[in-house]
C-alpha cells in the first residue's frame, strides 16, 4: 500500500548526485538495504519513462528521515524532482528488496559497487556500526574520480571508527579530476580483492550497481573461483 511522504531537504552530495529528504511517518520501519518506488503526482514534466522510478532508500533505518540519492540524469521526473516545492508529497510504495545484510556476524560481508550503487551499502554500513554489530565489512567503491563519490567521505569516517570495517574506495579516471587522491586506482579486480579478503570463499558478497558494473563483478568473482551462492546482487536499470 502506498503511502505519501512529504519532500523535506535536497542535497547535493557529489558532482551531478543529489539526495531527496522526506519526512518519515510516525511507525515507518524498513531494513537497511532496503528500496520502494517513487511516485510523483501531477508532474508539471512527463517522458515516455513515465512517473514512477525505483530507489534504494540510502538512509539508515536508524536516522530521523527517509532519504533516496541518485545521479541527476536527463529525464522529467528527476527534473521535476529538483524544482517542485519543499513539502511536496511523493507516493512511497514500499519497502522491498533483500539485498539487506545476512544474521551470521561470524560470516564476513563484501560489497562491490560503483557510482551510485553505493545507496545500499551507506544504508547497511551506517545501521551496522550504528547497532554495533560484530560482522567484517568490506566496502569496494569504485568511482571516475573523487568528485563522482557519493559519501566517500562519510565511509572514509566509518572506517576510522571501526576496526571491522574496511573500506577500500578507487579512482578509475583521476586523470580528469581536479582533486587530491592518494588512494587506490583502476578497476576492482582478483588482486585487489586477495590483498585484503584472506579467504574468498568466506565471504558473503553484495553487488549493486549498473547492470553492466554488476555482471563484470559477477565475472570476477566466477573467475575468482568464488561459489556463486555466495552472491547477492541488485542492479540499477534506468536510474
Amino acid at each position: 500500500m502506498a503511502i505519501a511522504l512529504k519532500l523535506k531537504a535536497r542535497h547535493i552530495v557529489a558532482e551531478e548526485t543529489m539526495t531527496f529528504d522526506f519526512e518519515k511517518p510516525a511507525g515507518f520501519s524498513y531494513v537497511a538495504g532496503q528500496a520502494g518506488d517513487w511516485i510523483l503526482q501531477h508532474p508539471a514534466k512527463t517522458d515516455n519513462e513515465g512517473n514512477k522510478r525505483s530507489f534504494t532508500l540510502s538512509s539508515a533505518p536508524y536516522e530521523d528521515d527517509l532519504f533516496f540519492t541518485t545521479r541527476l540524469r536527463e529525464s522529467a521526473f528527476k527534473e521535476n524532482l529538483q524544482s517542485v516545492p519543499l513539502g511536496t508529497e511523493l507516493e512511497f510504495d514500499g519497502p522491498w528488496g533483500e539485498l539487506t545484510l545476512h544474521e551470521n556476524a561470524a560470516v564476513p560481508a563484501v560489497f562491490l559497487t560503483g557510482g551510485i550503487g553505493v545507496t545500499p551499502f551507506r544504508s547497511i554500513v551506517l545501521q551496522w556500526a550504528h547497532d554495533r554489530l560484530e560482522h567484517s565489512l568490506f566496502l569496494f567503491y569504485s568511482n571516475r574520480r573523487p568528485e563522482d563519490a557519493a559519501f566517500l567521505d562519510e565511509m572514509q569516517a566509518v572506517a576510522k571508527q571501526r576496526s571491522n570495517f574496511t573500506f577500500m574506495p578507487t579512482m578509475t579516471e583521476m586523470e580528469k579530476s581536479k582533486m587530491p587522491w592518494s588512494g587506490a586506482r583502476g578497476f576492482i579486480d582478483e588482486a585487489m580483492l586477495r590483498s585484503t579478503i584472506a579467504d574468498l570463499n568466506r565471504p558473503i558478497y553484495y553487488l549493486s550497481g549498473p547492470p553492466k558494473m554488476v555482471e563484470a563483478m559477477q565475472k570476477l568473482l566466477k573467475e575468482s573461483g568464488v561459489n556463486q551462492e555466495r552472491v547477492r546482487t541488485e542492479t540499477f536499470d534506468g536510474y
